[in-house]
């Protein structure tokens, strides 16, 4: 019998929706809550490498995400130069095994309806524009549950509480935990757009006026790029500034950058956000109130790994709240012991490699990414 037979899980993101999947799948009663008034999430564009895809096989999404996205094997580097000339090209590391793609391009809305589809039928109750204002029972450990108010006024008690609900986590706030979250001085720009034909992976190219540029396909028809400057507040910019400014950069890379920049005219496919960071300390717990996801871990994309760290946490927790007899102190013991040493190799290396893009320095990113590999290769 389930440690859990009652969970409530905050935040519809990855993780959330991951663990809410496999519960239900268990036979656990799940209820999801979600502050955003819609399933689609915020991005354009995401880059799911193997040991994400592993987990969403399991989640019973990889054959509809493989349909919808666009799956490749290699990476290319290029040069900032008049031709955008490919200096590399390198086969990816296979971190979800020899049978899956080393990396899938989706357009991030559509991986984000496929989750919540995939819950609701199995039966997870799905609420959104809620999210919650009081937990009460923190520390009970066995036999006690915890009573939690939400925003809507409604109340009810669960078994375990599950905070995904992001970077700016309500649920964090509410155990009074200070993560530390900091900016590391890089502001990147998101666009969706057209796939042009030549597109048929992720290329990047360091130097130039940005510290990377880049872009992935994300199915057929489109693809997602993307620009990492030094931060700059751009809070007060229209879309239409937003997209110009983007434009104006992109003009130092060429090959399909020329392309792509053709096809980059809509406003409102535009976003920019800061690169921060933060690895809440273990144990990511508080009774039988957990946290996974960017509301425990957030780093930069530069290893392409948050999302898997995010289908990882909520699929290992699950693991441990379906197959444990208590929800006790070890089973948090064996969740920190599974998740924490990893997801914290992964911020590390994606810091690592952003100090050394800020410094303009040429670190050992083979070295560096070998020994992340070493970590990834075996399941969470």
């Amino acid at each position: 019998m389930p440690a859990a037979s009652r969970v409530l899980v905050v935040g519809a993101g990855i993780a959330g929706t991951a663990a809410a999947i496999l519960l239900a799948e268990a036979g656990v009663a799940v209820d999801l809550v979600e502050v955003k008034p819609d399933v689609t999430a915020l991005g354009s564009g995401i880059t799911l490498q193997g040991n994400a895809l592993r987990v969403m096989r399991q989640l019973g999404v990889w054959d509809a995400a493989r349909e919808q996205g666009f799956a490749f094997d290699t990476v290319g580097f290029r040069a900032p130069d008049p031709a955008g000339t490919l200096v590399m090209e390198a086969a990816d590391a296979r971190f979800g095994g020899a049978d899956l793609p080393a990396t899938l391009g989706m357009y991030r809305p559509d991986l984000a309806r496929l989750l919540v589809a995939r819950a609701t039928g199995l039966g997870v109750t799905v609420r959104y524009g809620t999210s919650v204002t009081a937990l009460r029972g923190l520390t009970g450990q066995t036999g006690d549950g915890v009573d939690v108010t939400f925003t809507d006024g409604r109340a009810a008690r669960y078994d375990v509480v599950v905070g995904a609900d992001g970077i700016r986590s309500r649920v964090r706030d509410l155990l009074g935990i200070d993560a530390g979250t900091v900016p590391l001085g890089m502001g990147i720009f998101r666009a969706f757009t057209p796939r042009p034909a030549s597109v048929t992976r992720t290329d990047l190219f360091y130097g130039g006026p940005s510290y990377i540029a880049g872009y992935c396909p994300t199915g057929q028809e489109s693809l997602y790029c993307y620009l990492v400057e030094p931060a700059r507040d751009r809070s007060g910019q229209t879309p239409g500034q937003l997209l110009a400014d983007l434009r104006e950069l992109s003009l130092a890379y060429h090959g399909p950058w020329d392309e792509i920049r053709a096809v980059l005219t809509d406003p409102a496919t535009v976003s920019y956000t800061w690169f921060e960071t933060h690895v809440v300390p273990a144990p990511w717990n508080r009774g039988r109130v957990v946290l996974i996801g960017d509301a425990a871990h957030t780093c930069p994309p530069t290893v392409a790994q948050g999302a898997a760290m995010a289908f990882e946490d909520g699929a290992v927790l699950a693991e441990l709240l379906v197959t444990r007899p208590a929800v006790d102190e070890a089973l948090w013991q064996a969740f920190t012991d599974r998740r924490f040493a990893r997801a914290s190799a992964v911020v590390e290396a994606s810091n690592t490699l952003a100090r050394w893009q800020l410094d303009r320095v040429q670190g050992d990113v083979g070295s560096l990414m070998g020994r992340l590999a070493a970590v990834l290769v075996a399941p969470a």
